[in-house]
Order: C-alpha cells, then sequence, then structure tokens
C-alpha cells in the first residue's frame, strides 16, 4: 500500500504514497468538514490507522492516551466519512476531509475540538491568557453519549 522512500524528489514530487511516521510510529493529522472546511480536531495515525482509513474510508486513529487503535465514532456513532485526503510536501502529515454521520467530533460535545479562541488582545504575563468560545453551545449531550466511558482528556 505504500511505497519505499528512496530519494527527496521521489518523496516531494513523486506520485507514490510514501508516508513518514515519526519516532513513535505516529504522523498528525488534522480532520475538517468537508463541506465548509472548518477544523474538527487534530488526531494521530499510526500505519494501521493510516492503512484501515484508506481501505475503509472511515477515520482511524491511534490514541496516545489509550495507546490504542480507534474507529472514530464508535462509541458515538458519529463516524468519520473520508472525502479526500491531502498529504503534505514531505508526506509526514495528512488533512482528512470528512463527512459526520452526526452532530459533533469533539468528545466535550461540540462540532468542533476547536471550539475556544485564545484571546490574543488581553495577554498579560502575569496572568493565563483568557480563551474565549467560538461554538456557543454543545453540538450534543456528550455526557449521555459517552456514558460509563473514561474521558480522555489528561490533566
Amino acid at each position: 500500500m505504500f511505497a519505499e522512500r528512496t530519494s527527496v524528489e521521489q518523496v516531494e514530487l513523486g506520485g507514490d504514497l510514501a508516508p513518514r511516521f515519526d519516532a513513535e510510529g505516529l504522523m498528525p493529522v488534522v480532520v475538517v468538514n468537508a463541506e465548509d472546511q472548518t477544523i474538527l480536531m487534530l488526531g494521530y495515525m499510526n500505519v494501521e490507522a493510516l492503512e484501515r482509513t484508506l481501505r475503509t474510508r472511515e477515520a482511524h486513529f491511534w490514541s496516545r492516551s489509550r495507546r490504542a487503535l480507534w474507529r472514530k465514532g464508535e462509541h458515538s456513532g458519529f463516524t468519520q466519512k473520508v472525502e479526500r485526503i491531502l498529504i503534505d510536501d514531505d508526506q509526514d502529515s495528512l488533512v482528512l476531509a470528512v463527512t459526520i454521520d452526526g452532530p459533533g467530533s469533539c468528545h466535550v460535545g461540540f462540532r468542533s475540538c476547536f471550539y475556544r479562541r485564545i484571546d490574543l488582545d488581553t495577554l498579560a504575563d502575569e496572568n493565563p491568557a483568557r480563551l474565549h468560545r467560538v461554538e456557543s453551545e454543545a453540538a450534543f449531550d456528550a455526557e449521555a453519549v459517552y456514558a460509563g466511558l473514561p474521558n480522555p482528556t489528561r490533566v
């Protein structure tokens, strides 16, 4: 499924998929809504996750917190159907354009995991930067959807 990486020219300008994963065997993946290009999430893929994504056209990721492969939406039902995949110049990061089978992608309940912005106008050395929501309300009830599952956020 993947070509061997043989030269810079082959990687940057060639027509074969020759992905490079980091020292932990992972590649960052930005996921956007295929219709309006809203950034939905940032995930990571290992070789198996990328292979499954390509074969099934459903987004699969490697969970760094659970140390396990997972299909996006396996618990919520909000799967991500892959419409397009872009790969960067040196083939070590991806952008997936997806259609979501549900109201959102964020485990907190919002459409996007990027539901807040950093307020650049109120930065001060003595205080933490302030965050402001760009999504006014959750798209779904995360507590009901993920009842009984551990929260993946780490303190």
